[in-house]
């Protein structure tokens, strides 16, 4: 791994430690839930198998986050019960006695967060339940470090979980917002949109909530109001508004309930209000002065302006992380260029974080600490392409760190295969980032190969951990390369306004020649090269067959878009209003003047032309791409192409939320790439 260099002002220049690329070799066999094996029972690994079985890769993770208190003398996470749900339970940290503090028989607590050194707040969600037949929100509710002083906040939309509901609960459509850090309080700030139709946000409210009362507070705003900031003091500060296309920050100054404008320019430009540190600095990300890669900056709030020179800035990448902080001072920075790192900014945390990577030498390890924190305890969560995050206990003191259990316990680190940052030329010179995942084994050229196309498309697609998706392909053999297009976000602005109105040309051409790289450098077969992915990935897939259907010899399309016009059209999709306004047609294309580009890029439009192998695979219940995207174009293939594997799956949405539906899905998806690219 290539760590690119950061620039950082004078005062907090600091040297980064690398991270090894490899495997967690010296604690790959002991990182089973110790603390909590009573808790979690069945959580323990698999023993070690030549081929890890596909179940293993498309599981909920058994452990799935955790969190010390603020004083760091508690510590608070998720864990899988015997029956499979998800409980809460809290660790006293003198004591090293765990207790189950909330969960429910018929429901999966989501997210949970630290109020006080007393007090939690958690949601939930039920992961027994797909999309289509889900008919509660997440509801929102308080408890006790002891498990007493249960307050239901927030109610769901449904009878389930009701027992608990009492009469003062907000409605269903409240959610979380944030905590107040740094202040000794039982409040917390919520949020609930408010909507002008169906699909159209016109403005997030936010509301004060006493986690012990259950009493709200709205917060007065300036207008339509879609971001906003709390300063050190828990006190809301700043807040952003859009009317159109143009977007407000307004600042309210300490002691005043009156609102002032500091900024107003375009949605798409501007700077982004980031946080707030311990001493009241307003920090901002921006790319300003002709500036290709957004950068974190100190605003100066009584000059309304940037500071000149940003604070951490990255080579070839936009700044993507967080600022860490205690209650007094900014300790640090996490941030991702090829993989996630952290610059110290305090001696005696760099001295920690340097301790830790000598214990754990093949891992990213993430730094956890309490924001008043007066204990040696450090939460660290520990992870790699190879090694799906693993969750310890670092005592400063002692030096020894103690496992608190794997967030996939079913699979081997020494089984995965290893992933790798690549470059390669587009062919109008634009470089483009990929990442590329090789199957173990001595062979590494002349392989099968899977371009897998991500969705969105304007996010980033990966990062450097572990990918149950790429590692499973790999795990069957294949290479797999996953692109950053044109379009993608995190590489500059450069690298996605090139995508503007792209899909199915040059970025459909970013794939393509990937593609083609791997057949230069003597990595893919070019006889066995299959493209696939979902969203987005879904439409390039079927995009990629149309034009090069000499380079990929099959496709695995699910959930995807088919035709652009019908995003536009359908009228039971969840895109808004907004979105459709200002968004797709300056970045997809606009639906008038650019009629002509959206009919020569209709997969729909031109389905005859597709005579390779075809898996389609669709949610009944998906409003993001409704399924009519895939049974209009399911009907057009099929009249010219006999090798069409049709699946529905009529409960899901967007993606496969039950457990037996991935593995379904990803059986097929075995079969389908053995029968066509698995054999020379």
């Amino acid at each position: 791994m290539n760590h690119l260099p950061l620039a950082f002002t004078p005062q907090h220049l600091a040297r980064l430690t690398g991270f090894a690329h490899g495997t967690l070799r010296n604690i790959a066999r002991s990182m089973i839930a110790l603390l909590w094996c009573a808790l979690a029972a069945g959580s323990t690994a698999r023993a070690a198998e030549a081929r890890a079985p596909i179940d293993s890769f498309f599981q909920n993770p058994a452990f799935s986050a955790a969190a010390l208190s603020p004083d760091a003398r508690f510590l608070a996470a998720l864990v899988s019960a015997d029956s499979g749900r998800v409980q809460l339970a809290v660790l006293d940290l003198t004591t090293l006695t765990p207790k189950i503090v909330a969960g429910f028989s018929d429901a999966d607590i989501s997210q949970f967060h630290w109020v006080n050194d007393k007090r939690l707040v958690y949601d939930v969600t039920d992961r027994e339940t797909a999309q289509g037949d889900t008919l509660a929100g997440p509801g929102l509710y308080a408890v006790d470090r002891d498990g007493g002083n249960f307050r239901a906040l927030v109610q769901r939309s449904t009878s389930r979980v009701q027992e608990h509901a009492v009469r003062e609960a907000l409605p269903w459509d409240t959610f979380f917002f944030s905590t107040i850090d740094g202040v000794d309080s039982d409040d917390i700030y919520v949020i609930r949109p408010q909507f002008s139709n169906l699909n159209q946000l016109s403005a997030l409210n936010l509301l004060r909530l006493n986690t012990t009362t259950g009493r709200a507070v709205t917060v007065n705003r300036p207008g339509a109001s879609r971001r906003w900031l709390l300063d050190q003091n828990g006190e809301p500060r700043l807040t952003t508004t859009r009317e159109g296309s143009t977007d407000t920050v307004y600042y309210r100054d300490a002691g005043s309930d009156a609102w002032r404008k500091i900024a107003e320019f375009d949605m798409m430009a501007g700077f982004v209000p980031f946080m707030f540190g311990p001493d009241g600095t307003l920090y901002v990300t921006a790319k300003p002065h002709g500036r290709d890669k957004s950068a974190l900056y100190v605003y100066d709030l009584k000059n309304n302006r940037m500071e000149p020179e940003p604070l951490v800035s990255l080579a070839d990448y936009d700044f993507s992380g967080n600022l860490i902080a205690s209650s007094k001072e900014l300790l640090g920075a996490q941030y991702l260029t090829d993989a996630e790192a952290t610059v110290w900014f305090i001696p005696r945390m760099k001295k920690m974080q340097e301790e830790i990577d000598t214990l754990l030498p093949g891992t990213i390890n993430r730094l956890s600490v309490g924001r008043q924190a007066a204990g040696p305890h450090v939460l660290v969560q520990a992870f790699s392409d190879t090694q799906p995050s693993v969750f310890l206990l670092y005592d400063s003191g002692s030096g020894k760190l103690t496992p608190l259990g794997k967030a996939f316990p079913g699979i081997d680190a020494r089984q995965m295969a290893t992933k790798d940052m690549v470059r390669y030329q587009a062919r109008d010179g634009l470089a483009i980032p990929a990442y590329l995942t090789l199957p173990r084994g001595p062979a590494k050229t002349d392989l099968p190969m899977v371009v897998l196309v991500h969705g969105g498309p304007y996010v980033r697609g990966g990062t450097w951990n572990w990918s149950g998706q790429a590692q499973f392909l790999a795990s069957r053999g294949y290479a797999v390369l996953e692109p950053e297009f044109r379009g993608s976000t995190g590489f500059g602005w450069k690298h996605f306004q090139a995508g503007w109105k792209q899909w199915g040309l040059a970025m459909q051409n970013d794939v393509a020649d990937g593609a083609r790289w791997a057949i230069a450098q003597k990595i893919a077969d070019p006889k066995r090269i299959c493209i696939a992915g979902a969203s987005y990935g879904g439409y390039a897939t079927l995009m990629g067959l149309l034009n090069d259907p000499d380079l990929f010899k099959c496709g695995i399309d699910w959930v995807g878009v088919t035709d652009i016009d019908m995003l536009y059209s359908i009228g039971w999709s969840d895109a808004s209003t907004e979105w459709q306004t200002y968004g797709m047609p300056r970045l997809v294309g606009d639906r008038v003047k650019d009629a002509g580009q959206l009919k020569t890029t209709s997969p729909l439009l031109q389905a005859a032309r597709i005579t390779q192998p075809l898996l389609l695979a669709y949610g009944g219940a998906d409003r993001r791409v409704p399924i009519e995207h895939g049974t209009r174009f399911r009907d057009a293939v099929q009249r010219t192409n006999r090798d069409v594997e049709w699946v529905e799956y009529p409960e899901e949405g967007h993606g496969w939320a039950l457990i037996k539906n991935r593995i379904d899905f990803w059986s097929r998806v075995e079969k389908f790439l053995d029968r066509n690219i698995g054999k020379p």
